[in-house]
């Protein structure tokens, strides 16, 4: 397995001394399935200096993970140059292919694709090579690798040519961008990224619509051969075929987690907080595709046209900081902090709080929110699946409307069961809202439990476990 995070990660305490913590996320959870009965090395990048001081305490990056849960995984930690790292994760993963296939750019002022834009593309190309170099060093004869995301798109066509006998599969985590749009990125490294997902037998998607739009471009940009109706690419005397995996929730870890104490001190404290009002939550990390900042205006436009809620509900916001090494970020998240500030300032009474933002990362108290939330608002720019949609209607307590965007992935297999909206129509979302909080609580509840069923047919473990039966 390879991903930029890995299943560990360490921090440095003042005396030196390294401590190590399981990482999170669906593809942690993901390898319980295959790791008990497989051999499974992971190999990440070291992320900050305690990785890094990790790393170099272990022979070749290779950790010592005694008594420490990683599902029977090992680990290979590398230590890839900082600036190295920095210039092909921020500049070119982050600030490039990020925004392509999320469809982020201003473009009549970005990108500039110029003399440095080259060196952090040289960087994006050794920093892969590391990982395929790593790959080929550890894997026995004829064995599967997964390589995982935008971050290492150029890894399965590196890791084809230095070891031709294994079986390998990528897979994108975000959209993948149409070729109107994805045309913005040079001609030449749009090519290499397309051709290094291609050095991949199998190439998995979340949804159809991002499969659709992978082989859009390998035909386009490409020139492939391209068969729709198997969904295989032939391209360089080679097949690869093309796989929607969508990724759900583990409803029984997720509620046996939601279940401890510390979830429910938190649910005891919101409610406190919030008095018998109804609640609208939301809960993302302040990036630009969550679309923050629209969420908040439709519900000032709630408040502005439906006076008669004013008192009656409560807006729970948790935006949690993401990339603020990124000047794009810092300033997206300075907006959501403006127009929340504006709308507490324009109805709040002393008596009634309108809207509560929380920026602090908590997650027993984002699982507490799901519990209480009457309505949840999801409404992404674009977004490759989106899990609090699915964790949101999992752990409800007596039922949430979910107000969904049409751009989410998630939308495939929940929209028949929520709002759908445009998530650039700020009114309609607002008006959305209003319905959702107007929903009888029999028709909400047997809602959200349809989105429940839907959101756990394929957890985490079955979805890595259908990539790496696909190679088969």
């Amino acid at each position: 397995v390879a991903s930029n995070r890995g299943p560990v990660s360490f921090t440095l305490g003042d005396d030196g001394t390294l401590t190590m913590r399981r990482g999170g996320g669906g593809l942690v959870s993901g390898l319980a399935a295959v790791a008990s009965d497989t051999d499974v090395i992971w190999v990440c990048a070291a992320l900050g200096d305690a990785d890094r001081a990790a790393a170099r305490q272990a022979p070749d990056g290779r950790l010592d993970l005694a008594g420490h849960d990683t599902d029977g995984a090992a680990v290979r930690m590398l230590d890839i140059p900082s600036a190295t790292f920095t210039r092909a994760y921020n500049s070119v993963a982050n600030s490039t292919l990020w925004f392509v296939h999320h469809l982020l750019y201003d473009t009549p002022n970005k990108p500039h694709f110029n003399a440095k834009s080259r060196r952090d593309w040289q960087s994006y190309e050794a920093y892969n090579a590391a990982f395929a170099d790593a790959l080929a060093r550890d894997a026995a004869p004829a064995a599967k690798a997964a390589i995982q995301d935008y971050h290492l798109t150029l890894a399965p066509r590196m890791l084809r040519d230095r070891r031709p006998d294994l079986k390998i599969a990528h897979f994108s985590h975000t959209p993948w961008a149409p070729p109107e749009y994805y045309r913005l990125l040079p001609d030449d490294i749009g090519a290499e990224v397309l051709e290094g997902v291609l050095g991949a037998d199998h190439a998995g998607f979340l949804t159809e619509r991002w499969a659709d739009a992978f082989l859009d471009c390998c035909d386009a940009i490409l020139g492939a051969k391209i068969d729709r109706i198997s969904r295989t690419v032939t391209y360089a005397g080679r097949v690869t075929r093309v796989g929607v995996h969508a990724l759900g929730i583990d409803g029984e870890a997720l509620r046996e987690r939601a279940a401890q104490p510390d979830v429910v001190a938190r649910a005891a404290a919101l409610r406190e907080q919030v008095g018998g009002r109804q609640l609208i939550v939301r809960i993302d990390r302040t990036e630009l595709s969550k679309n923050i900042v629209r969420g908040l205006a439709a519900y000032r436009e709630l408040l502005i046209k439906h006076r008669e809620w004013h008192d009656r509900i409560v807006h729970l916001a948790f935006a949690y900081p993401s990339r603020h090494d990124l000047p794009e970020y810092r300033e997206y998240t300075a907006a959501v902090q403006r127009e929340a500030a504006a709308i507490s300032d324009e109805f709040g009474d002393g008596s009634w709080e309108p809207l509560i933002l929380q920026v602090n990362d908590d997650y027993p108290r984002s699982l507490a929110a799901y519990g209480l939330a009457d309505v949840l608002l999801v409404n992404p720019i674009r977004d490759g699946m989106n899990l609090v949609a699915k964790e949101g209607p999992v752990l409800s307590a007596e039922g949430c409307a979910l107000v969904l965007s049409r751009e989410a992935g998630a939308v495939a297999e929940l929209g028949e069961d929520a709002l759908v909206v445009n998530p650039y129509d700020v009114s309609q979302t607002a008006e959305a809202l209003h319905q959702a909080l107007l929903m009888p609580r029999d028709e909400r509840a047997e809602r959200t439990a349809r989105l429940a069923r839907a959101a756990t047919v394929l957890p985490p473990q079955q979805w890595f476990a259908d990539q790496l039966d696909a190679l088969d």
